[in-house]
């Protein structure tokens, strides 16, 4: 029996803070997990911050939260998914909407 082609899919991991902005191509073998991904990427080394095992992830700004999509380890990629690594939010949304109509209304 001949072994069977092992084919692999592109995908991309995207991390950003503030001050930079990284995005990683990478080919992988078919049936990784977003995860496995992250993990393969290098990302870490760049943002030594990025915990895999902790930080939330999504597909192309769909959160991987075993709701409506599985989680990192159990999303299977497609070929050209983007993989992206959420910070946590500096302020809530409603207190920063509140700053803002504050600001504006003493100026």
């Amino acid at each position: 029996m001949e072994d069977q082609e092992i084919r692999s899919i592109k995908v991309e991991v995207a991390y950003a803070t503030p001050e930079k902005q990284k995005i990683i191509s990478l080919s992988l073998p078919q049936g990784s997990t977003a995860y496995i991904a992250v993990c393969e990427s290098g990302i870490v080394d760049v943002f030594p911050a990025i915990n895999p095992d902790e930080d939330p992830m999504g597909i192309f700004s769909k959160p991987l939260n075993g709701k409506g999509q599985p989680l990192p380890k159990d999303y299977v990629l497609q070929e050209g998914d983007r993989v992206e690594i959420y910070r946590p939010l500096q302020i809530d949304p409603k207190q920063a909407r509140l700053q803002r109509a504050d600001k504006k209304s003493r100026n």
